[in-house]
């Protein structure tokens, strides 16, 4: 009983300290944090104290107005924490990798499963709404990379659709913090056994590239890959 009970200290503790972080974090990117939490606690019991008095129950609605203070509180702190989080992400290496991975159950994801020289990158994620392809980098340089992408999808999957999503604020782009919506708002089209098969096709291509035996160093010059590739022996 002990134990459990100082376990259930020990993360009540956890919960605190990671509330307190969140709202330092946040308060650097938006310094009116404090005010705005303050203003919408106090003045949600306010309003609900004061029909209280005008009803002759304050007692019933104080105590109703200050648990629902704190529930809009909560919210308001949990929507603006959200968007500093995104605020400070925009732009930043990996960003739109971070978001699909907290995407959901039902998801899975891929990172960087195509990149250039420059960084641009392409990472996947495969649902009930098919694969979603999301590319982070500069507009014109990532199209190539989901054009191709793209390509390789529909001959190794053709029955499954692919979507494609440039991350950024320029036209026909997605934003960041939109990113998860625009999945989410994709129609479902797959069932969860066709969403495992896909998932496994994809997977046994990664790991047959991944063991494919490369040379190791540089290719000589004038070498040529041979016709047909390796015969089995």
């Amino acid at each position: 009983m002990a134990r459990k009970e100082n376990a259930a200290d020990a993360a009540n503790a956890g919960r605190l300290k990671q509330i307190a972080l969140t709202y330092k974090m946040t308060r650097k990117a938006d310094k009116k944090l404090g005010l705005v939490l303050a203003a919408v606690g106090i003045d949600t019991f306010g309003v609900f104290l004061a029909i209280g008095f005008l009803i002759g129950h304050p007692y019933y609605l104080g105590v109703l107005g200050l648990l629902l203070g704190f529930l809009a509180t909560a919210i308001v702190f949990g929507r603006r924490a959200e968007r500093a989080a995104f605020g400070q992400m925009e732009g930043q290496p990996g960003a739109a990798a971070a978001v699909l991975d907290n995407i959901g159950r039902g998801w899975t994801t891929t990172p960087a499963v195509a990149m250039n020289r420059s960084q641009d990158v392409v990472h996947r994620a495969v649902g009930k709404a098919g694969i979603v392809l999301v590319a982070e980098g500069n507009p014109n340089r990532v199209k190539v990379l989901l054009a191709a992408e793209k390509k390789k999808m529909n001959r190794i999957v053709a029955d499954v659709p692919v979507h494609d999503v440039i991350v950024g604020t320029g036209e026909g782009q997605v934003e960041l913090k939109k990113l998860r919506t625009t999945l989410l708002k994709y129609p479902r089209v797959l069932t969860g056994p066709q969403v495992t098969a896909t998932n496994d096709r994809l997977r046994a291509l990664g790991d047959l590239m991944s063991n494919m035996p490369l040379p190791k160093g540089p290719m000589p010059k004038g070498m040529r890959m041979p016709k047909g590739g390796p015969k089995a022996r």
